[in-house]
């Protein structure tokens, strides 16, 4: 079964022209015809390393006969013998062969099509095309791929590594201990300029409550300033962030009708809190009969309502391959 796909995808291949020559190796071949008129089936060229691995370039001048290539220069990427994988194991390519074009200074870049990668494994270990060239093409000097009895073909190889890493991410919607509450006494005899509540757990990450009795920035003296922040920060890997959606309340201890305002953030090492500066005007806040200060005391509040949750995953569960 899978001779007859190689066969069938001989013919889904790319071609182009490009002025860049081939990145990783280049195969020139002298007195052509007195190769393709002996009895040679194919020539190989010597060992070269892409990525850690060793291969070379098989060449039959005359087509590949045993598989299609009767009538066409086939020419192969092939893993080198001495470094050919054993059963069980593999590597995945995107390669890219080339025949250099003397009269125009250019190559034909030729490559499967659809951004196919070839799976070579050990009992695969060489792959290509069939029919690269037509013959009476590629003979015919005035083309420019046969000059005086000289040619040129190349490879470009990339190496498809799995990293086996990967990251999973979902939305949880109220976490447990989503809510918490922080009593703050004596508030009007605070000489601090911030408050800071216990740390509370949620979500599989720590928090805590910032509270500017009297304001913070440019609303200082004038409004309650609250913030939530994120106190493992620290903890996110570099670069990635953790997007949360909350509410800051202020509670009416008398009559229910709470002050709060929803928030959303993306958190990160570098961004640890966020809230609002401008929560409640300081006269709402201590006007006595709206309730917010009793005894003294006033009552905030943060409920997490979303957060972002990331695993890792393992490398069996990322990908479907490995190639260790």
């Amino acid at each position: 079964m899978e001779g007859m796909t190689e066969v069938n995808d001989q013919a889904e291949n790319t071609r182009s022209i490009r002025d860049l020559p081939p990145a990783h190796y280049a195969f020139k071949i002298e007195n052509f015809s007195l190769l393709s008129n002996t009895k040679v089936d194919s020539v190989e060229s010597g060992d070269f390393e892409v990525d850690s691995y060793k291969w070379r370039l098989c060449l039959h001048p005359n087509g590949n006969k045993k598989s299609n290539g009767d009538g066409h220069i086939s020419l192969y990427l092939a893993f080198s013998k001495s470094n050919a994988p054993p059963l069980g194991w593999e590597v995945n390519v995107d390669f890219k062969l080339f025949v250099y074009n003397q009269i125009h200074d250019k190559y034909l870049t030729i490559q499967d099509a659809n951004g196919r990668v070839r799976r070579f494994h050990g009992m695969k270990t060489e792959m290509g095309f069939d029919q690269l060239l037509p013959l009476t093409l590629f003979n015919d000097e005035s083309k420019g791929y046969l000059i005086d009895d000289c040619c040129i073909f190349g490879a470009e190889i990339f190496v498809i590594k799995h990293t086996s890493k990967g990251e999973c991410l979902s939305l949880m919607k109220q976490p447990s201990h989503s809510s918490f509450t922080w009593s703050i006494q004596n508030f009007s005899a605070l000489d601090q300029e911030c408050c800071k509540s216990q740390v509370f757990a949620t979500g599989g990450h720590k928090w805590t409550l910032l509270v500017y009795p009297k304001g913070n920035s440019t609303f200082k003296g004038k409004s309650l300033s609250i913030f939530l922040t994120l106190e493992d920060s620290e903890t996110l890997p570099s670069g990635r962030t953790m997007y949360a959606e909350f509410t800051l309340r202020v509670r009416d201890q008398l009559f229910g009708k709470h002050v709060e305002k929803t928030a959303n953030c993306h958190f990160s090492n570098s961004i640890n809190d966020w809230g609002h500066f401008n929560f409640m005007s300081l006269d709402e806040l201590n006007t006595l009969a709206k309730g917010f200060l009793v005894n003294n005391t006033l009552v905030v509040e943060a409920q997490i309502h979303v957060l972002t949750v990331v695993k890792e995953l393992s490398g069996s569960c990322a990908f479907m391959h490995s190639n260790t």
